[in-house]
């Protein structure tokens, strides 16, 4: 081989080798569940331990752990092979020119990616339990964290990952769309009390109460 050559790809190759040996990408490592849980009494807190289940709260996660399925979907083999392996999650905020920054550098390279929006008081919450501080953007690639955006540092980490370094994404591929970090739900509306009343004989309308008499024959409806 051309020693020029081998000048050129032994940092690169180096640089990989460090940071997969030294398990920042290594798929035996997950990145730390968050869940979110809703007590008894409503109130809303965030662990990175499930309640025991005699505690009746109610748990949903609060981060995209499996964000590379829909990210990942369409994709040419090798592209969707690293992927899978090491999903893309950007966390982003309103009014965060960083965030645009590294958000342009993800789709200029084409690395497919989820966009998770931190724009509440539960998502910047939960963003706290991820990251330890709620400062942004932040990314994931794998179980690997990135706080703050540096063309620099987050092009070493996308290229010790394996993703190419210019787009290889199919004409057709779409990115899905960002979402919201914590999905609250909506409580059922109350019935309303007309409702209620009506089914209260059988579960047929009640029926109207009764008019004077004004039909001869008597005919009621």
């Amino acid at each position: 081989m051309n020693p020029n050559l081998v000048q050129y790809f032994a940092p690169r190759a180096l640089l990989a080798a460090v940071v997969i040996a030294g398990g920042l990408f290594s798929p035996m490592s997950q990145a730390q569940q968050v869940y979110r849980i809703v007590g008894p009494d409503g109130k809303v807190t965030f662990s990175d331990q499930p309640p025991p289940p005699a505690s009746n709260a109610k748990v949903s996660a609060a981060n995209g752990s499996s964000a590379g399925g829909a990210a990942s979907a369409g994709l040419p083999f090798e592209l969707r092979q690293v992927a899978t392996k090491y999903p893309v999650t950007l966390y982003t905020g309103n009014n965060c020119a960083p965030c645009g920054a590294g958000r342009s550098l993800l789709i200029s390279r084409g690395v497919p990616f989820t966009e998770k929006t931190v724009a509440t008081n539960e998502d910047t919450q939960a963003l706290q339990r991820m990251s330890g501080d709620s400062s942004l953007p932040f990314m994931t690639i794998g179980s690997q964290q990135l706080k703050g955006f540096s063309d620099a540092e987050w092009t070493q980490f996308l290229d010790a990952a394996g993703y190419p370094a210019s787009s290889a994404l199919p004409a057709s591929y779409r990115r899905p769309a960002p979402a919201s970090l914590v999905t609250v739900a909506t409580p059922p509306a109350a019935p309303v009390a007309g409702a209620a009343a009506g089914t209260a004989s059988g579960g047929l309308p009640a029926r109207p109460a009764a008019q004077p008499n004004n039909n001869p024959a008597g005919i009621q409806f």
